[in-house]
């Protein structure tokens, strides 16, 4: 007695045979063969199917939710602050002062990969800053910033990449992450300076006697030389 047949065939990111996946395989086949003829054409379909019933994709929910109203407010959002900040470095150019430059940790309220990886080319994408790590663990970006020994431009900075982050959520982002976007940033403690002892100072000298120096001379008398006796003068 043989077994019913399967309603469907485990492939792609919902367990199912990927439609979409498939001609992508195909027409990459047909790419990789240098023509569009029927016979590369049954062959990509024919490898694709092998490809998607021997490696199978595992699921992957990405959250990802559009809303048009939200991906207006944060294109205009990215328009304006990409003219004023290429104004700013425009300016900073042509004059010539340059202050200080630091990297600057901007702890995010997004958990989600994908909000994080949005966010992150977001705050890229504005000229003036450089993002140099995007850490996944603790959900945190770390920016390079210049005048950053001015805490207003600091304090400015991470209220520009929580606001675009809000703006990200609010175009792309699930349900819980439009709750966590809608509490207040969390707080950041800068690392205070090390006060430590100096690493050249040592124990405190010992105040007794150095082992290298020698005990102070006796008072005794010459081996040869016998004492005077007591109470009487000595004789001639």
């Amino acid at each position: 007695m043989s077994a019913p047949p399967p309603e469907s065939v485990p492939c792609g990111r919902r367990g199912r045979i990927d439609l979409p996946l498939i001609a992508w395989l195909t027409v990459i086949w047909m790419l990789l063969w240098s023509g569009a003829t029927w016979g590369n054409l049954i062959s990509g379909i024919v490898v694709a199917l092998v490809l998607c019933v021997l490696f199978p994709l595992p699921p992957v929910e990405l959250g990802l939710r559009l809303r048009p109203l939200g991906i207006l407010l944060l294109a205009k959002y990215l328009l304006r602050d990409i003219v004023a900040a290429s104004h700013a470095v425009a300016l900073l150019a042509w004059s010539g002062r340059v202050g200080p430059a630091a990297v600057v940790r901007v702890p995010l309220r997004c958990r989600t990969d994908l909000m994080l990886a949005a966010t992150a080319v977001a705050v890229s994408s504005v000229p003036g800053g450089a993002l140099v790590e995007v850490n996944a663990a603790t959900a945190t970006l770390y920016l390079h910033v210049s005048d950053a020994d001015d805490p207003a431009v600091v304090a400015r900075t991470r209220r520009d990449v929580w606001r675009l982050e809000r703006l990200v959520v609010r175009a792309f982002g699930p349900r819980d992450e439009l709750d966590r976007v809608r509490l207040e940033p969390p707080p950041v403690s800068e690392r205070p300076p090390t006060t430590g002892p100096s690493p050249d100072t040592g124990p405190s000298p010992d105040t007794g006697p150095s082992p290298d120096t020698d005990p102070p001379p006796t008072t005794d008398l010459p081996p040869d030389t016998d004492p005077p006796p007591t109470g009487e003068a000595p004789r001639p």
